[in-house]
């Protein structure tokens, strides 16, 4: 069997793991917390100012709360093997149409931070990878570290204050138009660039003092031609590989960010599904996240197979 092959089935056994495991925990963690479940299901359609005990006794009995556990959960994995994540407890609307929206701002959003990440982070890291100590080299080194420093609601905030109040040039929140996009992007990508310059600059120290780059460079290569041919290619591995791992978490992780600028996400979708106990939403929420990061890993490892040769081996 080939090596992708092998990581193909590897990660379609691991996707099917994972959405079996994620069903089942978050199923039992959200029926075990404290609290009355239909009243906050109530407050979530409603408003907390207009929920009252008979609402909360109507949702209860609408949704079959007090019915057996084992029930529900059985119910849902049926209906998970025929692809239906069910409706939302809250909305009424089937869990895929409202992840489907979810999803898309997530998509979009972290796809405008990676490409701000690359536009960046690369270019720099290489010019410090290939003169190490030099002023660009430190100057990187004390961005990469101020910026990771300084939380992202802050930077969030000052990129208002500059970029929509004293520069009124971008919005400051909202997610109708792309405008609104590039400034919740510039707050992600902002310290994931300063990061990313170090780790291109890493890969790239490592490939320049190898065997094959000084006997290029011994037989009179050009320093640029050196770079394209032996160069990107090897120091390209380490960065896809952290690339990946930056995507799941922009995906997956961006709430306060979204919250900030009053963007809908998979992030923010989960935190509003958890307070008001939809149980479907977060399971289905639940179970999106862990296949992206599955899908994520496998688009990692066939990126890392096509530019490195000796992984098929």
């Amino acid at each position: 069997m080939r090596a992708w092959q092998r990581a193909l089935l590897h990660r379609c056994m691991q996707a099917a793991m994972v959405g079996l495991v994620v069903g089942v925990l978050t199923f039992f963690v959200m029926r075990t917390l404290p609290g009355d479940a239909a009243y906050r299901i109530a407050a979530a359609r409603y408003g907390y100012d207009l929920v009252d005990s008979a609402a909360a006794a109507a949702v209860r009995n609408e949704l079959g709360l007090d019915g057996p556990w084992l029930a529900a959960l059985l119910s849902w994995l049926s209906d998970l093997a025929r692809g239906n994540l069910g409706v939302s407890m809250v909305s009424g609307e089937p869990v895929w149409h409202e992840l489907w929206h979810e999803l898309g701002a997530s998509a979009q959003l972290a796809l405008a931070t990676l490409s701000l990440v690359i536009l960046g982070g690369v270019p720099i890291g290489i010019a410090c990878g290939l003169q190490p100590g030099h002023r660009l080299d430190r100057l990187s080194l004390a961005l990469a570290v101020v910026l990771r420093a300084i939380p992202p609601f802050a930077l969030g905030l000052a990129g208002m204050l500059l970029f929509a109040v004293q520069l009124p040039v971008l919005p400051a929140a909202g997610h109708g138009d792309s405008a609104s996009l590039w400034l919740p992007a510039l707050t992600l990508a902002l310290p994931l660039s300063a990061t990313a310059a170090r780790v291109v600059r890493q890969a790239v120290v490592t490939v320049a003092g190898s065997a094959y780059w000084a006997f290029a460079r011994t037989k009179g290569l050009p320093l640029r031609v050196v770079l394209w041919r032996h160069g990107l290619r090897n120091a390209a591995v380490p960065v896809v590989s952290w690339l990946g791992v930056q995507a799941v978490l922009l995906v997956e992780g961006v709430v306060i960010v979204e919250t900030l600028f009053a963007r809908p996400g998979l992030g923010h979708a989960m935190v509003h599904a958890v307070f008001g106990r939809d149980v479907p939403m977060i399971q289905g929420t639940a179970l999106v996240l862990g296949l992206l990061f599955v899908a994520f890993n496998a688009t990692i490892d066939a990126a890392c197979l096509a530019l490195d040769p000796r992984q098929r081996a």
